[in-house]
């Protein structure tokens, strides 16, 4: 019905705002990061929204991005998982971290976010792992799919030694993502550079 709201922020609460267009104010549930996020009072911002419709209530979601929209819905498609459990995760993750943490199948760190349980982690991994638009193989080479056989055994032995040394695994796979890794890298260079990362994170 709506697929966003665009208009003055009026109220900013813990987990709603309130926008209002047309001299009609919108209540919006939101997740906490994305309402961090948000210009003070005042000014004019674009919510991508989501209505959901239930027998006593009409409930408008907002997000900051399409993107959040949309994992929104892959998150509420999921059994045992409701709008508020949605919010809940995606105020604990970014789209991005919540992707590596299905890619890697990392059910603790999903478990982190609050009402989600290690059960209800697991089935969520299940469900999204082939939904998710970008392939674990874009995320850990950073986008670049032409990487030798040998920089891509580099790179997994690194990240094997990452979750060895204590890191979980979507961290160890999200740290060396972001890392240029040369033919001539090997595992013990992948290595150093993600410690410095994980450094200042």
């Amino acid at each position: 019905m709506y697929s966003y709201i665009k208009g003055r922020l009026e109220e900013i609460r813990e987990d709603h705002v309130i926008i209002e267009n047309n001299g009609i104010g919108y209540r919006l549930f939101m997740p906490g990061r994305c309402i961090q996020e948000l210009p003070p009072r005042g000014e004019e911002v674009k919510i991508f929204t989501y209505l959901h419709v239930r027998e006593d209530a009409m409930l408008l979601f907002g997000f900051a991005s399409k993107d959040e929209l949309e994992l929104f819905r892959l998150l509420i498609g999921v059994s045992g998982i409701g709008p508020k459990g949605g919010l809940a995760i995606l105020s604990v993750f970014s789209p991005d971290d919540l992707r590596f943490a299905v890619l890697s199948e990392d059910d603790k760190r999903i478990a982190k976010a609050p009402g989600i349980g290690k059960k209800t982690a697991q089935r969520l991994i299940i469900e999204l792992k082939d939904k998710i638009d970008i392939s674990e193989e874009e995320l850990v080479a950073g986008g670049d799919l032409r990487m030798s056989e040998t920089a891509t055994t580099a790179r997994d032995e690194a990240i094997q030694a990452l979750e060895a040394l204590g890191y979980s695994k979507s961290d160890a796979y999200a740290v060396v993502s972001k890392l240029t890794i040369g033919e001539e890298d090997d595992v013990e260079t992948i290595l150093k550079q993600a410690l410095k990362e994980l450094a200042f994170l």
